[in-house]
């Protein structure tokens, strides 16, 4: 009996990364229908020199830098001269500081001007004339960005239906691996959730896709089950996080949903911001050496996961302001203010992360190297004083390199993690027959190596995959989203994900030095798993299929 139950067990571990592989492969293929055709919206005409430059988005610089999405070779127009934007009522031109000012019909601007077809737009001395686009479609807007009837390739139910059985995989093996049934409420709540966020999405909110969703509840789906054969507390938590998760997601998509919404909010956010990791600073209490957690009573709360979304909201609303060297200014000041508060919680890594996505951030927002350059000069310099200050920061890196000499302290955990995970071979050992378990912080700091111990190689590379292709469908629908907040927030948000993924498995393998981050939606924590969700949303909104709504009418 044992050894029919051994084999079945096997079994079922060869099938874990073959279906996973499936939901993938499904998903992101469905991600790939129903983008906008990369299409002129209107046209600005230079009469004097016969050149039609087609405006392709929400938002656009006009200037002469080479970052300008619509780029004047005219030595009296500034680098960053204006930005044309669309809202539901029309289109509007603003002044972006320019020495030369903005005339409309002849008349100059000030603040957000509505334009209109026929109108004559004056930049130093070369004037654009607003006309339709020539696109019959467009011209006469009679067709949604977007087709109210576009579906995934893939039906949302079938999707759904392998990620069902994927789960009840991983549980009958984790079943007969421990010999009873305690992870089963687990794994039926789990499913639960599954298509109820799904009949939330479609019936209450309208949405056609749920692939992302599909994606990120498969991550953290496997992360409940990996946490319930170990921790059945633990994955009770997470099960709830996930639901606070995805409640928070919602709110997001609602909230972004406005772009000018967005700029009102973004100094109030800023100042909420500041103000989590202000306060961690003055009544947080220290947990493996890091002042970032706040207790209050049985629950503990880590603000900066939440500090990330916020952070992200400010630096992308531009809007009116994009690209401007007094907007962006601002937004070092923000940046700078941030890190420092993480450096003195002792967050480093989290300081990191902040300081990479404000690297993301100024080169997508200014388009030049010599910022990013000069932002990590100042970085530099200023970790190298925070070492000549405080030097015990120092020896928390002591073992990064050569963990192996100091396998009986700092480095005890990384040596197991390699000898275990190795131990696991490409189908793993089996859940709940890991060793790796019994390691501190095996469920969230060490969850790549306790996958690859208990599920086997490949499917811990299945889950980065995953995390990767958020970047990479955020790269692809940026440059059809409806604003530029959306693009940065996505692009932002997807390389956030990506980055974070590298702290942790190249912290786990010796690459990188160990900071304690999580690998997202899988390690165990509830503020970290709320937070993955929140920044899941800016991707969610890039795609313009979130937002299904006609052109706006040009007007008259």
């Amino acid at each position: 009996m044992t050894e029919t139950l051994d084999i079945v067990s096997f079994i079922l571990r060869i099938l874990t990364p073959i279906i996973g592989l499936i939901i993938v492969v499904l998903c992101f293929s469905s991600l790939r229908y129903g983008r906008r055709e990369k299409r002129a919206l209107i046209v600005l005409d230079d009469s004097a020199t016969n050149i039609r430059y087609p405006v392709l988005y929400w938002e656009n610089a006009l200037g002469r830098s080479k970052s300008s999405d619509i780029r004047i070779a005219d030595p009296t127009v500034s680098r960053d001269h204006a930005v044309l934007l669309r809202r539901d009522d029309g289109w509007f031109i603003t002044d972006t500081g320019s020495k030369a000012g903005v005339f409309v019909n002849d008349e100059q601007t000030t603040g957000r001007h509505p334009v209109y077809v026929g109108d004559r737009i004056t930049l130093g001395m070369t004037t654009l004339t607003l006309h339709r686009a020539d696109d019959p479609t467009e011209a006469n807007n009679r067709q949604p960005l977007i087709s109210p009837k576009v579906h995934s390739t893939v039906p949302i139910g079938v999707i759904l239906t392998v990620i069902t059985l994927y789960f009840g995989i991983l549980s009958a093996e984790g079943m007969i691996n421990m010999g009873n049934i305690v992870i089963l409420p687990h794994s039926v709540i789990l499913i639960c959730l599954l298509w109820a966020l799904y009949m939330i999405s479609r019936l209450i909110f309208k949405r056609p896709n749920f692939e992302l969703e599909s994606l990120a509840l498969f991550l953290s789906g496997s992360g409940v089950l990996l946490n319930a054969v170990h921790d059945q507390r633990q994955a009770y938590i997470q099960l709830i996080s996930i639901a606070l998760g995805y409640a928070l997601f919602c709110f997001m998509l609602w909230f972004i949903e406005i772009p000018d919404r967005i700029m009102k909010w973004r100094i109030i956010i800023y100042v909420l911001a500041l103000g989590m990791l202000a306060s961690t600073l003055i009544i947080g209490s220290s947990l493996n050496g890091a002042k970032n957690w706040i207790v209050l009573g049985p629950v503990m709360v880590q603000p900066s996961e939440f500090a990330k979304i916020a952070y992200i909201f400010v630096g992308a609303a531009t809007l009116d302001q994009l690209q401007t060297k007094k907007n962006l200014f601002g937004f070092i000041i923000v940046s700078a203010l941030c890190v420092l508060l993480l450096f003195l919680m002792s967050d480093f890594g989290t300081a990191l992360i902040f300081f990479v996505t404000f690297l993301m951030i100024a080169f997508m927002r200014s388009g030049d190297f010599k910022t990013v350059i000069f932002a990590v000069t100042a970085a530099v310099l200023g970790v190298m004083v925070i070492l000549t200050v405080k030097p015990y920061i120092a020896d928390r890196f002591q073992a990064w390199g050569h963990v192996w000499e100091y396998a009986d302290s700092v480095g005890y955990q990384q040596v197991n993690s390699f000898i275990y995970s190795a131990s696991g071979g490409l189908f793993g050992v089996g859940l709940s027959k890991g060793y790796l378990q019994y390691l501190f912080a095996s469920e969230n700091d060490l969850v790549f190596g306790l996958a690859s111990e208990e599920m086997g190689l490949l499917m811990p590379l299945l889950f980065c995959a995953v995390i990767g292709g958020f970047m990479i469908y955020s790269r692809a629908v940026a440059t059809r989203s409806r604003s530029t907040f959306y693009s940065i927030s996505a692009c932002t948000a997807g390389g956030l994900f990506v980055f974070q993924a590298m702290l942790n498995v190249f912290g786990l393998t010796d690459i990188l030095p160990l900071t304690g981050v999580t690998l997202p939606f899988l390690s165990y924590g509830g503020s970290s798993m709320i937070a993955c969700w929140g920044l899941l949303s800016f991707i969610k909104a890039a795609d313009e299929r979130t937002y299904r709504r006609p052109l706006p009418t040009p007007q008259q």
